[in-house]
């Protein structure tokens, strides 16, 4: 029998507990331990960026990182970016508003790599948000959407954070 480790970590905003094997990987923590499925995994080797989720605010490649090394640090996926309530963030608006999305099975990455994009960006150029998005890969749009999207959200975002509203 496989020696579990236990794995205590903070996962959209809620402390979260589960007994893994050392080699589980973090997507597969998130998926089938805690039923977070919003992760998708699809080249397994940290190509695609599919299974992207935020580690400590920053992008990071869950196919690529063991489970136990998430420990003690704060995890937010795809289900984490809406409000408690389930209001849309401004980047899930703006990917539905601008049509960013076809399939969806990469949305999940660019959403959380968007996110932190534009918490580093806040306005980034057609070329930062191109270099942004670099690492995430979509078979179905062509990216017009996507750059459309995020330069949605970053008006989004700016809006809400003016004063007065």
């Amino acid at each position: 029998m496989e020696e579990r480790f236990e794995v205590e970590l903070t996962v959209n905003g809620a402390p979260r507990t589960a007994s893994v094997p050392a080699r589980r990987l973090l997507s597969d923590f998130l998926r089938h331990d805690l039923g977070l499925t919003g992760t998708h995994v699809g080249c397994e080797h940290g190509v695609c960026g599919c299974c992207t989720v935020l580690l400590d605010g920053d992008p990071v490649r869950s196919c690529l990182m063991l489970a136990v090394t998430a420990a003690g640090h704060e995890v937010t996926t795809v289900e984490g970016l809406a409000a408690p309530d389930g209001t849309p963030s401004p980047v899930q608006r703006a990917f539905r508003e601008c049509h960013g999305l076809q399939c969806g099975f990469c949305t999940p990455g660019f959403l959380c790599t968007v996110t932190a994009l534009l918490r580093e960006n806040p306005r980034p150029s057609r070329d930062q948000v191109l270099e942004g998005i670099s690492g995430n890969l979509c078979r179905c749009t062509g990216y017009q959407n996507i750059v459309a999207s995020v330069h949605r959200a970053a008006d989004l975002l700016s809006e809400s954070a003016e004063p007065g509203e």
